[in-house]
């Protein structure tokens, strides 16, 4: 499986809107070719099952929650994801 959404979710403020910022430039550093989504609209968040903000999800799991996530923060866990996606790439087409 490989990184198909990434989204931020949060109510608007500073901290949100700085995770939404570092996001896009690790995106970009790890040349990951996803647009990053910033959702502001509580119910999605709630429907989401997030319950504190910023949120970072990828591919819809929630993957960091809550303030103090700095850039080293998410881009451990998007290289992460990314060498997930490299071990579970068999040959398959869908990789």
């Amino acid at each position: 499986m490989k990184i198909k959404a990434i989204q931020v979710l949060g109510s608007g403020c500073p901290t949100c809107k700085q995770l939404l910022e570092t996001t896009k430039k690790v995106v970009k550093e790890l040349n990951i070719r996803v647009e990053v989504e910033y959702i502001t609209d509580v119910s999605k968040i709630v429907e989401a099952g997030i319950m504190a903000s910023p949120a970072l999800t990828i591919n819809g799991r929630p993957v960091l929650i809550g303030r103090g996530i700095n850039e080293k923060d998410v881009k451990n866990v998007l290289q992460n994801n990314m060498k997930k996606n490299i071990a579970g790439c068999a040959g398959d087409s869908n990789c």
